[in-house]
């Protein structure tokens, strides 16, 4: 009886125990970015700080940038809190750098539905070298790096190899039968139950996970990331950068406007610290600037439509070089591209419709505007008179002599004199 009864204390003073425990959680659902990395990193040092039981990463990415994949995993296999990384939900994958992250965790779980891998190598730049060799040596320096990491948490380095040169992708039930995974778990709730009492060893020593009951805090990515994470997408970059120059040439081109220049201003600033997250190819900058140059040209000198033709075509070649990768998720959207380039251009012919038809209308100032404009003799002309044009009272000179009350139409104007030259109407 005793002994049951001191069963029953101990259950008790473990579940209280487990209850008191935190369980920190985040979710990255996109591109591995400078963004996500710091996020990341912010979150393993917070559960140190605080004392975590664990943190799970809820991980759903088509890879990212190989310098923010690298700043990840080292941070997790630096930390001193339990990581696990549970790609989740159902649907979700762990691509290319997904897969670096997923193996270095100390816990790595999938969701059902889920896949893992594709984790080949891509350039980043048409700019680099692209040679057999220079690629040998990239491979090779990822399956090194791959392996390494796979092999300290214990998991299968020989798949982690084939995703790096084959870029296989297996499903959740394969990855847990090839050992790639720990655990293959429905929910959040299922992780922490199957890891309750898991040991782990993290940068400290060796640590016991309490997880059964134990609550979970969310944390979710500050306004600030969640601003420059938008900010981030290579169309909302392009966009931006876009709307930038065209502020900064309408204030160029018409000073004092002041509201374009200062959006314009804004949007560059911005498109540019959006650009220097992503791989820029800074030709295709010029060109997309270029391209601007003779659209504002057209409106100077007009060239039967040849210069906005080679805007079109400077602009849309700018926009195609402008990210310099054949990774698809960091590539501008085809429709961004031709939304932008048609849209450009319409305004830009709008623009120079006005001012073809500004050129051609006839002036209403000045003595040009007051060359054809009819007026009434109110002081005879012999040849020199007095008329009226438009309320205004001006010497004349005719080409006759004209009686008061006569209508006479504006030839000329004698700036010598200051006086109007008329002849009479019919």
């Amino acid at each position: 009886m005793k002994y049951n009864m001191l069963s029953w204390v101990m259950v008790l003073l473990t579940l209280a125990i487990a209850e008191g425990k935190v369980v920190h959680k985040i979710t990255i659902d996109g591109v591995i970015n400078p963004v996500a990395a710091e996020y990341i990193m912010q979150s393993i040092e917070r559960a140190e700080e605080e004392g975590a039981e664990l943190l799970i990463i809820e991980l759903d990415t088509p890879g990212g940038l190989m310098v923010s994949m690298h700043d990840i995993v080292k941070k997790i296999l630096a930390a001193d809190v339990p990581v696990a990384v549970y790609v989740s939900p159902p649907g979700s994958r762990a691509g290319s750098a997904g897969v670096w992250i997923t193996l270095a965790a100390h816990i790595a779980a999938m969701a059902p539905s889920t896949n893992i891998g594709s984790a080949h190598p891509v350039t980043i730049g048409s700019g680099q070298d692209t040679s057999d060799v220079m690629m040998d040596k990239v491979i090779n320096d990822a399956v090194a790096s791959i392996r390494s990491v796979a092999e300290k948490r214990g998991r299968n380095s020989e798949w982690a190899e084939k995703a790096v040169r084959e870029s296989v992708n297996i499903t959740e039930s394969e990855a847990i039968k090839l050992k790639v995974v720990d655990y293959v778990v429905p929910s959040l709730d299922s992780l922490l139950a199957v890891v309750d009492g898991l040991e782990v060893e993290v940068l400290s020593g060796k640590r016991v996970l309490q997880t059964r009951n134990a609550r979970i805090e969310s944390h979710e990515m500050s306004w600030r990331q969640r601003v420059l994470d938008i900010l981030s997408d290579p169309n909302i970059a392009y966009i931006l950068m876009l709307i930038g120059i065209y502020g900064i040439f309408f204030e160029l081109y018409n000073p004092g406007s002041i509201l374009p220049g200062v959006i314009g201003g804004i949007c560059l600033i911005l498109g540019l610290y959006s650009l220097q997250t992503l791989p820029v190819n800074y030709a295709g900058v010029l060109l997309i600037i270029f391209a601007i140059v003779l659209f504002l040209l057209e409106i100077k000198i007009p060239s039967y439509g040849i210069l906005s033709i080679g805007g079109v075509v400077s602009l849309v070649i700018g926009s195609l070089m402008l990210i310099d990768s054949s990774l698809p998720f960091l590539q501008i959207s085809w429709k961004v591209i031709v939304g932008a380039a048609v849209t450009t251009t319409l305004f830009f012919l709008f623009a120079i419709g006005l001012a073809l038809r500004a050129f051609r209308k006839k002036p209403t100032t000045g003595k040009e505007g007051l060359i054809g404009e009819e007026g009434i003799v109110i002081e005879d002309l012999n040849p020199d008179g007095i008329i009226e044009v438009h309320g205004e009272i001006w010497k004349a000179l005719g080409t006759k002599r004209l009686k008061k009350g006569q209508k006479v139409k504006v030839e000329g104007v004698d700036d010598k004199h200051l006086r109007l030259k008329v002849k009479p109407i019919k």
